[in-house]
């Protein structure tokens, strides 16, 4: 086995023991093709689903699945004006299942994340029936302090430049701690427990995703 592939296994087992204490259910398998069969594998016929930004769930081609499947899909690309996302998010609040990814992950079970405008983590928090979280391994970190540094200095100045941000961590390659109008990182979220039990739902893959 390749020793990167053996490594996350076996790094995957110890964070499905912490993930379950916390009362998330927690899976691993092997790349992005396996997680996309066992995303689809939760969602029931019928149900209604939504997905915050995430490049991880675009690159294992969970959308276009999900909206070739016989779901009710809420597509967070339609709404245009405020008073239409604001109707959209709505909506979103009461859906069967959201989508995610994490910007990291401690090896005890916690998840971290920063947002911009706070809807994929007020979903993470609450509303959505079940929330299911695709996470490559490289989002692992070994402690919380960890973890928030590369959310900070990782994740969010790749994705400011994704979405072409006027910040200075598009200049100097980290967090600046900046308080531009452009910036990104508004909203930090620490998830130390699902409550309840089962609600989070991770999907872990031995293989990098996202940022």
């Amino acid at each position: 086995m390749n020793p990167k592939k053996k490594f996350y296994e076996t790094a995957a087992e110890t964070l499905i023991k912490n993930l379950d204490k916390r009362g998330m259910e927690a899976y691993y398998v092997d790349n992005g093709e396996e997680a996309l069969k066992m995303a689809l594998r939760f969602v029931t016929p019928g149900a209604s689903v939504s997905w915050g930004g995430s490049m991880s769930i675009n690159e294992i081609g969970l959308i276009p699945a999900l909206k070739a499947s016989d779901c009710v899909v809420l597509d967070r690309t339609v709404p245009k004006t405020d008073e239409e996302k604001k109707e959209f998010f709505g909506k979103v609040a009461t859906c069967d299942y959201y989508f995610m990814s994490t910007n990291a992950l401690t090896m005890d079970g916690e998840l971290v994340n920063i947002d911009g405008t706070g809807n994929r983590v007020a979903s993470l928090i609450f509303g959505p029936a079940n929330v299911i979280i695709i996470a490559g391994m490289n989002k692992v970190a070994d402690t919380l302090d960890a973890a928030v540094a590369r959310a900070r200095n990782t994740a969010a100045p790749m994705n400011t430049i994704r979405l072409d941000r006027n910040t200075p961590c598009t200049q100097v390659g980290r967090c600046c701690n900046c308080m531009s109008p452009d910036c990104i990182c508004n909203q930090f979220v620490i998830t130390r427990r699902s409550a309840p039990a089962g609600r989070i739902k991770i999907i872990l893959v031995g293989e990098e995703l996202g940022y």
